[in-house]
């Protein structure tokens, strides 16, 4: 058993908390990941552009990560296919390098091709505001708005240099626009269902569905206001969201996007080193070995190869 987790917000607590990649309080670190057997993580440089000078809280953040990678022999940097194909030769964990919240590219293509050079290998186009890219999915008036001009441009060259395109915080017409007028498959990286519960942050079943035509998949999220109405997130809820999703996008569409380290609530397998507990609930539920690789790493794995 392994598996890939498409998001967290470890880099950013590390960043604020003065805490090491190696080994932390919190629910990721390097130890955890590697006795869960984590093929990759996707760490997310999260900014909140009302608060901070965007740009620059970035780049310290970058810094700050790129330092604590030095000290961790067990982790490397993935920025390809080919790099992650490596890693796993070595019995490494690849670290992919992600933004969460597209703002911190200030409407410039200039900054995409900088954090491109940095390894940043996927980006949330918006967080909760509105941005030079589009507008999110936390305010009614904003749902069925599109991405605004810069954000087309910013689809087309993401797709050239191959960097992953995240709908996870996009309005729902921000979605269908990136699915007009993305060349490539997308991620909803985490993100879950809104029909098992109503929330503006999960996908609809038509959205699911154009997800898994495109060729791109969804990152099945922990938090527990996007699973159910329970304190702790259960691994029966997440089980909920996943026989949904495979009955709406079928098998190849779903994986997953704990969101570790950017939710406040517990989750019953705590974090990634007891992961095996829902490998096994998932046994005991009557699916398929096969099926449960494919959530838990294989559909990550053709996802990176087909866009990186």
């Amino acid at each position: 058993m392994k598996f890939i987790d498409l998001h967290c917000d470890t880099a950013s607590m590390m960043y604020y908390k003065k805490q090491h990649l190696m080994k932390n309080y919190f629910s990721i670190d390097t130890e955890k990941l590697k006795k869960g057997n984590a093929s990759a993580q996707f760490f997310a440089f999260f900014i909140d552009s009302k608060k901070l000078e965007i740009k620059k809280e970035f780049d310290n953040m970058y810094d700050n990560f790129m330092h604590e990678m030095e000290s961790s022999s067990d982790i490397c940097i993935a920025e390809s296919y080919n790099d992650y194909k490596n890693n796993v030769l070595k019995k490494k964990i690849s670290a992919l390098l992600t933004i969460e919240e597209g703002q911190v590219l200030e409407g410039c293509m200039n900054n995409l091709y900088d954090a491109y050079e940095k390894g940043i290998r996927l980006i949330t186009l918006t967080w909760n505001y509105e941005n030079s890219i589009g507008y999110p999915n936390c305010r009614k008036e904003f749902m069925n708005l599109g991405l605004k001009e810069f954000g087309i441009n910013l689809i087309s060259e993401m797709n050239r240099l191959g960097v992953i395109i995240d709908t996870s915080h996009l309005s729902d017409g921000g979605f269908y626009d990136v699915a007009k007028f993305s060349r490539k498959p997308f991620v909803a990286s985490h993100s879950n269902s809104r029909e098992v519960r109503n929330h503006p942050r999960n996908l609809t079943d038509d959205m699911i569905r154009v997800l898994a035509d495109k060729g791109g998949i969804m990152g099945l999220n922990y938090c527990n206001s996007f699973v159910g109405s329970e304190k702790i997130t259960s691994i029966e809820g997440l089980i909920n969201h996943v026989s949904h999703i495979v009955n709406v996008g079928g098998q190849e569409v779903i994986a997953l996007g704990s969101d570790f380290d950017g939710i406040e609530n517990e989750v019953e397998f705590k974090n990634p080193s007891h992961i095996d507990m829902f490998y096994t609930a998932l046994q005991r539920k009557g699916y398929s070995d096969d099926f449960i690789d494919k959530l838990f790493y294989k559909n990550a794995e053709r996802f990176i190869k087909d866009v990186l």
